[in-house]
């Protein structure tokens, strides 16, 4: 098992895998990038290297980006000569069981003894597509989010078989790529996508009754709790205010919708015990309230300052001004 990663390859050159292969390139590794064809390859790269560019010459990607991916980006003829030699493969194909299984059994078959694969999963149990390659010690999820190189986070999902030195050196390489690499447990969905969908889903049913339209829906939440997620997550969040706030504020959306959205047995016992986050100093998260102005501070110049990012970006093009 490499202790250090230097040499990547990526299969499936789409808008998933054509990202993960940029950041790869752009953190400085060689990185061989396979598709469907060998001229599906090739444009992918071409299309990598031309949008590199024009991100550099708009500030997005930085200064001497261009040239490391002309360097470090190249097309191959197929998964086996793409696999060839490399210390880690990233499956990158769609999301597709049958389609991922196939592909996993090709890159394990022209695999080293001691390359690492990773699967960049969405959803799927990454125990299940172990099934596929011939040494799942070596196998494991790292689930990318969209686009690639902006969004920082980054899932880990090692199996029970997948080796410590595996994992290792996935994390270092993350870390290269300037990542949030965040080990989660192998479930459907991981963390992210699980409450991701799961939002969606609620979205969705307010929609269907007639409550909000999809506009409505995403103007509140991109400004109200969207808003604060992207500094806070849902923890911290409820602990700054106050889990007997929830608790109450889930008796009234209980009485409305029923069991299936009741106060979590989990947060019920926090209340019951006094501990009711940042006032108490103990809830989810362990939080002094001798800080609580210093939390106070960073919160308000954060939301302050994401404001007037929002402000200075306007609205997306696609917005309705008239929700």
């Amino acid at each position: 098992m490499p202790t250090e990663i230097t040499k990547v390859a990526v299969v499936g050159g789409g808008y998933m895998g054509g990202g993960i292969a940029q950041a790869l390139a752009l953190a400085g590794l060689p990185c061989a990038l396979a598709d469907v064809t060998a001229e599906a390859a090739q444009n992918s790269v071409r299309r990598l290297v031309e949008e590199g560019k024009d991100y550099e010459s708009r500030g997005l990607f930085p200064e001497g980006a261009h040239d490391l991916l002309v360097a470090n980006l190249r097309a191959v003829e197929s998964i086996e000569d793409a696999v060839e030699g490399a210390d880690y493969v990233s499956e990158a194909v769609p999301e597709i069981l049958e389609l991922k299984q196939s592909t996993l059994g090709r890159i394990s078959r022209a695999a080293g003894p001691h390359t690492v694969i990773g699967s960049n999963t969405s959803a799927i149990p990454i125990a299940t597509l172990a099934e596929s390659v011939t040494r799942p010690q070596n196998f494991l999820g790292v689930h990318w989010m969209n686009p690639s190189f902006f969004v920082p986070s980054v899932e880990i999902i090692p199996t029970e078989n997948t080796s410590p030195e595996a994992i290792f050196a996935v994390e270092e390489l993350l870390k290269k790529a300037d990542k949030v690499a965040t080990r989660v447990a192998d479930s459907a969905g991981f963390v992210a996508n699980r409450l991701q969908y799961a939002l969606f889903k609620e979205a969705s049913s307010m929609v269907e009754e007639g409550l909000a339209t999809p506009e409505v829906v995403d103007e509140v939440v991109s400004n109200a709790f969207g808003f604060r997620l992207a500094f806070f997550g849902p923890f911290a969040i409820a602990d700054i205010a106050g889990l007997d706030v929830y608790e109450y504020s889930f008796r009234s959306i209980e009485s409305a919708y029923g069991s299936r959205l009741a106060a979590p047995e989990v947060l019920k016992a926090k209340v019951a015990d006094g501990h009711l986050g940042l006032k108490s100093g103990q809830g989810f998260l362990t939080m002094d309230p001798a800080a609580a102005q210093e939390i106070a501070n960073y919160r308000d110049r954060a939301y302050a300052e994401l404001k007037a990012l929002k402000d200075r970006l306007g609205p997306p093009p696609f917005l309705s001004k008239n929700v």
